[in-house]
């Protein structure tokens, strides 16, 4: 089950775009937009705080060169932007920008977008950003974390089931402990050894330079990963103080798991959005309550199958339980509601139907636990009537015991003669049958409690696995809010008009651009095709534009001859709807045609 979670979780993690937490929210300049001057810097700002890299902002001239530009910092809006200051003076074309920042959450998010200086470039440079993550770090960054995940999960669940249940056989146990303590040593490491190739899209080799161990030592993911590590070399020393005096674990090792649980907290989502402290404090318990359930479970299983565990440290152990699944329940309401902020984001998002699956999963972790509860009632009623047999039996034992005490000494009394030649040796007793090994009172119902748990554990597991995907997903309300925070970009409108003046190779088609067709101001191209496709010279190009719904217009585009094409970089169009665009084109000095399409302003 493991092995197939972890190739799931592999295959998964290496293919489809890269989805972070920190969604952006708008960009300035507008993506698209044409600037009569060139602006003094960029600036982004995103649905939560993010951190910076030294490569944040990559910007390409209309050739295609990369300028130099300042260092990137936050803005005084705060946190939640990033901002470079560019060159003096930008030359008039498109430039391209790609950015790279990481989330409040330790995930990296990037993107490209496009500002025009005077007027758009014919062409525009192209600039491949790559995915977010390298495929092969972003699987292996993963899986480390899942594996973190089961780890902390069998420490704490193994060493809260110990304290609870007292099971007789505790060298295997220690074994578990020992197996969840190294197993999250080594996730914890590999996750800080591959946190700088993460958070810069480079392959696993990346995390060999100097550079990524500064940059992971001294950003915040780094420093959480550090702590979790303090946290572990102490937790090991307590282990080995307990395991030396036969201690349970007392309110030390508690305060170690809660330790543990708020790195998690402080890495994941909970550190950012609404509401933090509510979140990082339900982000823990919601982690201490899985573990002490799942982690339990394993050594329940495994205790069930080594040893001989006493109803009533079952019992113990199912009220443990149920009070985890309580505060499961409650907090992942919770964790649920802050996550996905509307109805519609549990079916229109990634993030919500991976919900759906998890929830789906826990129905299942729940109907196993309660036919888990139900076996160790009925072990706990057959192991209460076999202690009421055995006292039982005990006094009637002890009754024919002394009755025949009393027997014993009467026949001592009595004289009987002793035979010629001495005393005759006492007859030996008789040779008593052998008793036939009787079945061990329960063992139905252990075998069938041993079966539910395994179920548990197992399903278990596979929550698990999608909890790991969850954390690598963007929210449904920061994508709602990104959505509703940034204007949609809408692509450049592109209009073909056909025409023809009724003469001899009077006819062709007019190509007409609106970038980027919206509201406010637009570029508008306009290339004329000859009879054979290829770019013709007229005279004159004249368009215009009217609305008739609001009774605007006409509103000339004033085009002028940009050498091979028409075009200006400030036609200016109000109101959005469908506006009427009437389109003369003039061949020769006394022939012309005029056509009107319908464009759509959003």
């Amino acid at each position: 089950m493991l092995l197939g979670t972890l190739l799931v979780l592999f295959l998964l993690g290496g293919t489809g775009p890269a989805s972070a937490h920190a969604a952006l929210r708008a960009t300035d300049p507008e993506d698209g937009s044409v600037l009569k001057s060139a602006p003094r810097d960029i600036t982004l700002t995103f649905t939560e705080s993010v951190g910076l890299l030294e490569d944040s902002f990559r910007v390409l001239d209309p050739d295609g060169r990369r300028l130099r530009t300042g260092e990137p910092e936050h803005a005084r809006g705060g946190a939640e932007t990033a901002r470079v200051t560019l060159p003096a003076k930008l030359a008039e074309g498109t430039y391209t920008v790609a950015w790279r920042v990481v989330s409040a959450d330790s995930h990296p998010v990037s993107g490209a977008f496009t500002f025009s200086v005077g007027k758009p470039s014919l062409t525009t440079a192209t600039l491949d950003t790559g995915p977010a993550e390298d495929p092969a770090t972003k699987s292996l960054y993963n899986i480390a974390r899942y594996l973190a995940y089961l780890a902390v999960a069998l420490l704490i669940g193994t060493a809260t089931f110990m304290a609870v249940c007292r099971p007789p056989d505790a060298p295997v146990l220690h074994r578990l402990l020992k197996a969840g303590w190294w197993t999250l040593l080594g996730a914890t490491l590999a996750l800080l050894v591959l946190r700088a190739p993460y958070e810069s899209g480079e392959g696993p080799l990346g995390a060999l330079s100097a550079d990524s161990v500064t940059r992971t030592l001294t950003g915040r993911p780094g420093e959480v990963l550090l702590a979790r590590l303090a946290l572990l070399l102490v937790a090991a020393l307590h282990l080995l103080r307990l395991a030396r005096l036969r201690k349970p674990f007392g309110w030390a090792g508690a305060a170690l798991a809660v330790g543990l649980a708020v790195t998690w907290a402080a890495g994941e989502h909970a550190s950012a959005g609404i509401q933090v402290p509510v979140a990082m404090t339900s982000s823990a318990l919601h982690l201490l309550a899985t573990a002490v359930w799942l982690g339990g479970l394993t050594a329940l299983l495994v205790t069930l199958y080594r040893a001989r565990l006493t109803p009533a440290a079952v019992t113990r152990f199912s009220r443990v339980a149920f009070v985890s699944v309580t505060v499961l329940v409650v907090t992942g309401v919770y964790q649920s509601w802050r996550g996905l902020g509307s109805w519609d984001a549990l079916t229109g998002t990634t993030y919500g139907r991976l919900l759906t699956l998890k929830l789906a999963a826990v129905v299942l972790l729940l109907a196993a636990a309660a036919l888990s509860r139900r076996w160790t009632a009925r072990l706990a009623t057959v192991g209460a009537e076999t202690a009421e047999t055995a006292e039982t039996a005990e006094t009637a034992e002890t009754a024919e015991t002394a009755e025949a005490v009393v027997e014993a000494e009467a026949a001592v009394r009595e004289k009987v003669p002793e035979p010629v030649g001495g005393p005759s040796l006492p007859a030996g007793p008789e040779a008593a049958p052998e008793p036939s090994a009787p079945v061990e009172a329960g063992s139905e119902q252990r075998s069938a409690l041993r079966r539910s748990v395994l179920a548990e554990v197992a399903v278990g597991a596979a929550v698990l696995a999608v909890t790991t995907l969850l954390t690598s997903t963007l929210p449904g309300r920061a994508e709602a809010e990104a959505a509703a925070g940034t204007p949609a970009v809408v692509g450049a409108s592109v209009t073909n008009v056909p025409f023809d003046v009724g003469t001899p190779g009077g006819h062709g088609k007019v190509q007409v651009t609106i970038d980027p067709g919206r509201v406010g101001d637009n570029s508008i191209e306009a290339l004329v095709y000859g009879p054979d496709g290829g770019v013709s010279v007229v005279p004159e190009l004249r368009i215009s534009f009217t609305l008739p719904a609001k009774d605007i217009g006409p509103v000339d585009a004033e085009l002028t001859d940009k050498g091979g094409y028409w075009g200006n970089s400030f036609l200016n169009l109000p109101i959005a709807g469908k506006w009427e665009m009437k389109v003369t084109v003039r061949t020769t000095e006394v022939d012309q045609v005029s056509e009107t399409r319908t464009v759509v302003i959003r």
